[in-house]
């Protein structure tokens, strides 16, 4: 459906540079990044608000590079929503049928369609300014759908939402989609993408440096910054310095005179252990287990979180794991306690240096 192709534009204190990602028909893309990445540039061009430099936007095969935004069948809904404060609901979710020239008769089909779907009937004839942050976004998604367009551009839409308003338009999204709407998502957020994203897209200083589902760049990313970015919490420097003699046989990584064995097939070298925490367990002793690797530590911080709590542990460096409320009174887990953890060669991931 959408190809970009080695896009590249340079505002002067910032580039993007080589874009290149193709969209299905059907798919929901969460792009990804901090703030100041180019996700909301990369929004604007597909859009058609900038033009780029080099390289080309093509929908079904045509190229939209230099396409007028009135002429492309793509609608960009902003995190301010951006609604039109003069004109009621209902003349604001108009707005693209009256510039399209639509029939006052089909203009009223769609508005009355459009806000049941979007249960914004009730508000038709109140003025933006009265709408809650919830409500607003439904009545911006219902002015961009209005055109029925093939790509709806999402930039934050849930950034400045209560956590009940946040849960609903996710759920509206996710109706859209179903219903064969193609979606890309800007957010900064991974567990937004998570919930909501078949296809995630990471960025960084103004290019790709990752895609691929959910699943996938959380269990294997590519580089230092996707796995902090998507909450991957021991990211360890070290070497690694024994390749698989046998075949079956770990590997060592060497972290300050700790060796850790890791299965892989990469050549030696300097680079990154990734365990993810809710692969290491904790014990009060130094139990019989198939991890072959098993280390005493100390308790250096407890910080309770949505998925349980993490326990910090120093080794010889620091390592957390994610536990449950319940393990820590299981096991009297405090700050400074002595503890065990222990977690499989399987578990890690080795990552080089570039």
């Amino acid at each position: 459906m959408l190809q970009i192709d080695n896009v590249s534009l340079n505002l002067g204190d910032f580039a993007l540079s080589n874009l290149s990602l193709d969209v299905q028909e059907g798919a929901y893309v969460v792009v990804l990044g901090m703030s100041g990445v180019g996700k909301t540039v990369l929004l604007e061009i597909l859009s058609g608000l900038l033009v780029p430099d080099e390289g080309v936007v093509l929908l079904d095969g045509k190229d939209i590079t230099r396409c007028r935004i009135q002429n492309r069948p793509i609608r960009l809904v902003y995190q301010d929503q951006a609604l039109f404060p003069h004109m009621s609901v209902k003349r604001n979710i108009e707005f693209g049928l009256r510039c399209q020239k639509t029939p006052v008769s089909e203009r009223a089909t769609i508005v009355e369609d459009l806000s049941q779907r979007l249960r914004i009937s009730h508000l038709l004839h109140r003025s933006p300014g009265t709408l809650s942050g919830g409500e607003a976004q439904r009545v911006a998604l219902g002015r961009a759908l209005a055109t029925a367009p093939r790509l709806l551009l999402l930039d934050e839409p849930l950034s400045a939402l209560d956590p009940q308003s946040r849960g609903e338009i996710q759920s509206l999204l996710r109706a859209l989609h179903r219903n064969g709407q193609t979606i890309i998502h800007v957010t900064h957020d991974y567990e937004e993408a998570v919930a909501l994203a078949g296809q995630v897209v990471l960025m960084e200083n103004g290019t790709i440096v990752q895609t691929g589902t959910p699943n996938r760049v959380f269990r294997n990313p590519k580089t230092e910054f996707v796995a902090r970015f998507v909450g991957v919490r021991n990211f360890i420097p070290g070497e690694l310095i024994a390749a698989v003699a046998r075949s079956g046989d770990p590997a060592v990584f060497n972290r300050n005179g700790t060796d850790i064995s890791i299965m892989t097939d990469k050549p030696g070298g300097p680079g990154y252990l990734m365990i993810r925490s809710e692969d290491i367990t904790l014990s009060n002793h130094p139990d019989q287990t198939s991890a072959l690797n098993r280390f005493r530590g100390t308790i250096t911080d407890l910080v309770p979180c949505a998925a349980g709590v993490e326990a910090t542990v120093d080794i010889g460096f620091e390592i957390s794991a994610m536990i449950t409320r319940r393990s820590i009174e299981r096991l009297s887990l405090e700050v400074g306690k002595q503890i065990y953890i222990s977690f499989k060669a399987t578990a890690c991931r080795f990552i080089g240096e570039e």
